[in-house]
């Protein structure tokens, strides 16, 4: 198999990534408008409410996941084949238990269905059983998909972000198709489940392809210590997992509860196109995780600085620009792709920017601790983030509706995690004073609010009909943030170094064309 370097694997990552995900997001989103045409505002909320229930029972992942990856980034640079092996079989004995207990868990929860949903929705189908397909789907994965973690180990993430992309931009298809012909929503799930353990499989199968080591039965079993690691990570990665949940995962249950499944339809477009915009993020710096777990293992300490540093530049690059064209964009997509009907008041696209901002500043911090082992610091102030949001959700919930159930996920991020996560890597990664990334993290917010203020001024002045307005108001959400962006950082040394990473990265595409 070619070796190549960091930079190269970074670059094919992506290339896969973005790729996939360019025609995968158009087909998403055709599929969703065609639900949204086909079925009532009733199954929006379904899905998004079900959604939100497995994504909270993945809870029983526990966080091995993040941790075996981490533990395989050294036995694959030193290419000792039977360590890997011995990890992946407790990798693989453990995902087989959480399957079992996610469809357990989520079996013993049909009770309490009938208690977050107030009045019942207006569909056709039982409510229970499609709840049955959705966990079905989510518990048959984890039998297949940890064998994902051999190739993002070995910098290779590509071939997974290739093969599910195939898979889901055929699904899409065929639900399109299907609503259509029989605006049948049990058509639609099981097409959705169908493809998912396809897919899973698939990758499985390339996984003992490409690396038959991983299945050998003689691997020897992990050492004492090796395992404690194992037990210590995990436990501190349950405890963060918990967190993440319950902010990210219990908003929609929260709106079904005070508001009803119609407005947890409405809130799931805006939902749908926010996390759009944040997997198309998320695939550049998921696909440099290994890397940077390389460089982590390998590296030298002012190096591992000096790649933070360029990164986050980058990153708030990215989620700044993406957050003003939200603010900007979003209620003009809504009414375009899904009639004006589904329009909600602009506050709360506003608030839903704020915490994708937020949420997205958190990225390459969450990379480089992750990749540093770090993860037993700042666990239980993560899991106060939780409880500040659910207290939130219920008190603003009750008083502001569905903007208060936002802005305090907002709060409670930003009391907590916002602050401490890159404190954690700046003491115990970097061993630097926190003070840099506090004044650096201002910067950028003071960048960001006049880039807001000065394109939402200049888009307020647009005035057309709805297509040609959404074209205008697209040209200078790109023109505008940009250029102030350009101004405000172009003095700082990141950004220096940000422009001959492009530069070699450039190249280094122009290489591996010539190689093709």
């Amino acid at each position: 198999m070619t070796e190549r370097s960091r930079t190269e694997y970074s670059i094919v990552n992506i290339a896969a990534s973005m790729g996939g995900y360019a025609l995968n997001i158009i087909l998403s989103f055709i599929c969703r408008i065609v639900f949204a045409h086909q079925l009532s505002a009733d199954y929006l909320g379904v899905n998004g409410l079900f959604g939100n229930i497995l994504s909270m029972l993945s809870l029983t992942e526990l966080g091995i996941g993040t941790a075996m990856i981490y533990a395989l980034y050294r036995p694959v640079a030193q290419k000792d084949e039977k360590k890997i092996a011995s990890y992946m079989r407790v990798y693989g004995t453990a995902y087989k238990a959480i399957g079992c207990v996610v469809g357990i868990l989520g079996l013993a929860l049909i009770p309490v269905l009938k208690f977050i949903i107030n009045e019942p929705p207006n569909i056709h189908e039982n409510i229970y059983f499609l709840y049955v397909l959705f966990l079905f789907s989510t518990a048959s994965s984890y039998f297949f998909s940890y064998r994902c973690s051999i190739f993002m180990a070995n910098q290779r993430n590509y071939i997974v972000v290739a093969m599910n992309y195939m898979v889901v931009i055929v699904q899409n298809i065929a639900q399109i198709i299907a609503l259509v012909l029989t605006h049948n929503y049990i058509v639609y799930l099981v097409l959705q489940v169908v493809f998912t353990f396809l897919s899973n499989a698939l990758i499985s199968r390339k996984a003992v392809k490409d690396y038959p080591y991983i299945t050998d039965k003689e691997a020897p079993k992990l050492e004492k210590a090796e395992i404690w690691d194992l037990v210590k990570n995990i436990k501190a990665l349950t405890v963060t997992k918990l967190s993440g949940i319950l902010v990210n995962n219990t908003d929609n249950i929260v709106i079904t509860y005070f508001k009803g499944l119609i407005a947890t339809g409405l809130v799931s477009n805006y939902a749908l196109l926010i996390n759009m915009l944040t997997s198309l993020v998320t695939q550049v710096f998921t696909s440099i995780t290994a890397s940077v777990g390389n460089l982590n293992a390998v590296g030298d300490e002012e190096q591992k600085y000096s790649i933070f540093n360029t990164l986050n530049l980058a990153n708030f690059w990215i989620y700044g620009w993406v957050f003003v064209g939200i603010i900007v964009l979003v209620n003009d997509v809504i009414a375009f792709c899904f009639g004006k009907n589904y329009i909600m008041p602009e506050t709360i696209p506003i608030i839903l920017a704020i915490n994708f901002y937020m949420l997205g500043m958190q990225n390459i911090v969450g990379i480089y601790k992750s990749t540093m082992g770090l993860f037993k610091y700042g666990q239980y102030i993560l899991l106060s983030t939780a409880v500040l949001n659910l207290i939130g959700d219920v008190v603003l919930g009750k008083q502001y509706g569905i903007l208060g159930i936002f802005v305090a996920t907002a709060v409670a991020r930003l009391f907590t995690n916002t602050w401490y996560e890159p404190y954690v890597i700046y003491k115990h990664g970097f061993k630097r004073k926190f003070k840099e990334y506090i004044l650096k993290y201002a910067w950028f917010a003071i960048s960001l609010i006049i880039a807001t203020i000065a394109t939402y001024m200049l888009c307020k002045l647009v005035k057309m009909t709805l297509f040609v307005q959404i074209i205008i108001k697209g040209i200078i959400c790109i023109l505008v943030p940009n250029l102030i962006f350009i101004a405000m950082m172009h003095r700082m040394p990141e950004f220096k170094a940000l422009l001959e990473l492009v530069q070699r990265v450039l190249q280094k595409i122009k290489g591996l064309l010539h190689i093709a």
